[in-house]
C-alpha cells in the first residue's frame, strides 16, 4: 500500500516539474547584417566589380576574420550550410538556405565600406523577390538577424553619417523582423551588439563613453522591441535574444576562462600574432580593430547553438489540469484496489 502511494507521489510529482523541449531542428539558414556574418559577400561582388576581393589575405576566405566566423560554425553545428547571395547562379537552388549579409551594411539602405553594396534593408527585399508568387518563406527555416554597429560606430564613409541615438536602428530592425514575418518566417535568432565602445579602435578614444551608453540603449531598445514582437497575439513567432555583449564583455573580464591572453589589442597589428598561426592567433580576442578573432566567432557561435538547442515550454493551466487530474485518479485507483485486495 505504501509503495503504490509513494509511486502515485512520484507520478503526481513528475507532472508538477518543467517541460523540457526536444533540441529545435531547422531545415534551412537565412542570414541577414553585416560584417561580422558576411560569408563571402562582400569578397564576391568587390572581385567581380574590381578583380581584387576585399577584405584581402591575411583575412580568411572573404570572412573579416582570420577563420570561419560564427554564421560558419553555427551552420556546422546544425548541420546546414547557406549559400552566400552573391554565390547564387541562375542554376543554383540553395537547398539549406542563404547568407545574404554584407560587410558596412547597416540597418537602413546604406552601406559605410563600399557605397555600391547593400544595406540589410535591400537584403529582405532581395529575400523576399526569391519568394515564389503565392508562396510563404519556410516556417521551418532559421532566420539570423545581426545588424546595427555600423550605424554607430565611426566611419570614413562620405554617404552616412553615424547616428547619436538608437531611434533609427531600433526601428529599421523590427522593420526588418516585421517583414520576414510577413512573409511567414517564424524561427528567429536575433543578436544584440557588443560594446562598441570597447574594441581595439574605440577603447580610451574621446567617443568611447558615449559609445558604450549608447550600445547599451540599443540593446534595452532591441530586448522590448523582441519582446513585443514576441507576444503579438497569433504571430507563432519564436524569436531568440542573443546576448553577446554579455559574453564579449565576460571574455574581457575573465580571458583565462576563454584560453585568451589579449582581449585589448588586435591580432592583425602584431606581425608576431599575424604569422604566428592559429596557436597565437586563438589567444587572441580582435583580429582586427573592431571584429573578433575566429577564436571568439566559435565562441559566439557555441553560445548562439546552445541557445537554440532547446526552447522555453510554457505549460499551459489546461495541460497542467489534465495532467495533475489523472495522476490523482490514478492514485484512486490504486486506493481502491488495495481496499479490494486487504
Amino acid at each position: 500500500m505504501k509503495k503504490q502511494i509513494a509511486a502515485t507521489g512520484f507520478v503526481l510529482f513528475s507532472f508538477l516539474l518543467p517541460l523540457k523541449a526536444a533540441a529545435v531542428t531547422f531545415t534551412q539558414m537565412y542570414v541577414f547584417g553585416d560584417s561580422i556574418s558576411d560569408t563571402g559577400n562582400t569578397f564576391n561582388a568587390t572581385l567581380q566589380a574590381t578583380g581584387t576581393g576585399l577584405p584581402p589575405f591575411p583575412y580568411f576566405n572573404g570572412r573579416f576574420s582570420n577563420g570561419p566566423n560564427w554564421v560558419d560554425y553555427l551552420a556546422e553545428d546544425l548541420n546546414l550550410n547557406p549559400t552566400p547571395y552573391t554565390a547564387l547562379t541562375p542554376t543554383t537552388i540553395p537547398t539549406q538556405g542563404i547568407n545574404f549579409a554584407f560587410g558596412g551594411a547597416t540597418t537602413g539602405t546604406a552601406n559605410t565600406f563600399n557605397p555600391n553594396l547593400i544595406g540589410l534593408q535591400q537584403q529582405i527585399a532581395l529575400f523576399a523577390n526569391l519568394i515564389p508568387t503565392n508562396q510563404s518563406a519556410n516556417s521551418d527555416a532559421l532566420y539570423v538577424l545581426w545588424a546595427g554597429a555600423n550605424d554607430y560606430l565611426p566611419t570614413q564613409s562620405t554617404t552616412f553619417t553615424p547616428f547619436t541615438t538608437p531611434t533609427t536602428t531600433i526601428g529599421n530592425l523590427s522593420s526588418a523582423l516585421s517583414s520576414l514575418a510577413a512573409l511567414g518566417a517564424q524561427n528567429f535568432l536575433v543578436v544584440n551588439l557588443p560594446d562598441l565602445g570597447n574594441l581595439p579602435s574605440t577603447r580610451n578614444t574621446p567617443v568611447s563613453s558615449s559609445l558604450t551608453a549608447l550600445t547599451n540603449l540599443h540593446n534595452t531598445s532591441l530586448a522590448t522591441t523582441v519582446n513585443t514582437l514576441s507576444q503579438t497575439p497569433n504571430s507563432n513567432l519564436n524569436i531568440k535574444l542573443l546576448n553577446v555583449n554579455s559574453l564579449l564583455n565576460d571574455a574581457i573580464s575573465n580571458p583565462a576562462n576563454y584560453n585568451l591572453t589579449n582581449v585589448t589589442e588586435a591580432c592583425i597589428n602584431n606581425p608576431n600574432c599575424v604569422f604566428g598561426g592559429q596557436t597565437v592567433q586563438s589567444q587572441y580576442l580582435f583580429w582586427d580593430n573592431i571584429h573578433p578573432s575566429t577564436a571568439s566567432h566559435q565562441q559566439i557561435a557555441g553560445l548562439a547553438f546552445k541557445e537554440l538547442q532547446t526552447e522555453s515550454v510554457p505549460e499551459p493551466t489546461s495541460i497542467f489540469g489534465t495532467l495533475a487530474l489523472g495522476a490523482l485518479a490514478t492514485g484512486w485507483r490504486l486506493r481502491q484496489k488495495s481496499k479490494t485486495v486487504s
